[in-house]
């Protein structure tokens, strides 16, 4: 009896469709998984600190990891405002807090104040188009959901980042969208910036508006600055000119430490030469500590980030688990003087692909009080260690590797 034969090409194609297939199931079950999470999950309840200030070179940063707090001082500043306000929103919810800042821009508009409003259409599609719906005394940008002209990744990236900026006076950057959800329930970190920097975040703005200024809006007037800041930069990732500085800054900073690095990352899918950088820094005696979510709002990308643990817990990174509430905080501090806090999360998408923007501090002042937000935070996690890693389920493990081939993705 003649046994069938098949050819290279048709094998792998039956084993591309297998693995996918394999993945795909995988996938619906940890959306079904995080469906039944979701009703369940209680109102979250977590420790913080007050917002705290310090003086750093010609300028003032305040830090917030308490959402009605920020969502407070925000509109406090819009309310004040005499001249302009640039606004910029990855998620802006049509919720309470959402038309509380919708009202604010519009009560500004009708006084006098030029008001610039940039939000994402991708990250909003479940909110109502009539929301976004502005009087015409407001100049807006929706980010394209498929922008013209696609060129990978110079026209891809989304609009991650969330800034303020209002009368050259004030400006406020960090991870928090726009929501009632934001306010209560999800552990964020954010920065009030008064002094020299403001002018940074102002041409931000300015610059990304100024991308897609033309025939149906008008461009911004770009002025230069008198004072340099040398104590603080601002970072932005800028896929249309494919400039991304973020990443590049954390792979210096890591690689200068010395006694220790904390992270804190709502989403940590790092990329090779970020991984290697913390585990050489850990070889090397570093106390490197990451606090991220026990279960965040994308269990996909738990599940990629899970692929991670058993690499760093081998090679003495530490690893906590944030409770009861989702830790969305993109943050760092190094050695007691460096910090960092922004939009972007250590993964490829924020890294390599989407619009963000990140204040990068040089300050022991500033270094303190983020060590003791990480020692708050620390105090709400329980450690995963090697051992309690090593003997989950053989069917989570098969799970993780199933899923390996999706990191580049995110």
């Amino acid at each position: 009896m003649r046994v069938p034969t098949i050819s290279l090409g048709t094998l792998l194609k039956r084993v591309v469709l297998a693995v996918a297939a394999v993945q795909g199931a995988t996938l619906l079950a940890l959306v079904v998984v995080d469906y039944r999470r979701k009703k369940l999950r209680k109102p979250a309840t977590f420790p913080r600190l007050p917002p705290g200030s310090v003086t750093v070179g010609g300028s003032e940063v305040t830090v917030y990891t308490y959402g009605e707090d920020l969502y407070r001082d925000m509109l406090n500043a819009i309310g004040q405002a005499k001249s302009r306000i640039f606004f910029e929103s990855f998620i802006w919810k049509s919720d309470a807090v959402g038309q509380a800042f919708k009202d604010a821009l519009i009560e500004a508009a009708n006084r006098g104040v030029k008001v610039y409003v940039v939000f994402d259409e991708f990250a909003n599609l479940v909110v109502p188009r009539s929301f976004f719906v502005f009087p015409k005394n407001i100049a807006v940008r929706r980010h394209p959901l498929i922008a013209s002209g696609f060129r990978f990744p110079r026209n891809t990236g989304r609009d991650h980042r969330k800034l303020l900026v209002v009368d050259d006076l004030v400006a406020f950057i960090g991870g928090y969208n726009i929501g009632s959800l934001y306010a209560t329930d999800w552990r964020d970190t954010h920065a009030r910036l008064t002094g020299d920097i403001v002018w940074d975040v102002q041409n931000a703005f300015i610059d990304f508006w100024n991308l897609w200024s033309g025939r149906r809006r008008a461009a911004l007037p770009d002025f230069g600055s008198a004072t340099w800041q040398p104590d603080i930069r601002i970072h932005r990732n800028m896929p249309r000119n494919m400039v991304y500085p973020i990443r590049g800054m954390y792979l210096s900073a890591i690689d200068r430490a010395s006694h220790h690095i904390y992270l804190t990352h709502a989403y940590f899918i790092p990329d090779q030469d970020i991984l290697h950088a913390l585990v050489r820094a850990a070889r090397r005696g570093v106390d490197v500590r990451i606090i991220i979510p026990a279960e965040s709002n994308h269990i996909v990308a738990d599940w990629l980030s899970r692929g991670f643990y058993s690499q760093l817990l081998r090679n003495g990174v530490r690893l906590f688990l944030y409770q009861g509430a989702m830790v969305h905080a993109k943050t760092a501090t190094i050695d007691s003087q460096w910090s960092t806090i922004g939009t972007a999360n250590i993964d490829r998408i924020s890294l390599m692909g989407n619009y963000e923007i990140n204040m990068e501090v040089f300050n022991p002042a500033v270094a303190r009080q983020m060590e003791e937000i990480f020692s708050i935070d620390s105090s709400n996690t329980i450690e995963l260690t090697l051992a309690d890693w090593q003997r989950r389920h053989a069917m989570v493990k098969f799970s993780e590797t199933v899923l390996t081939p999706l990191r580049p993705l995110l």
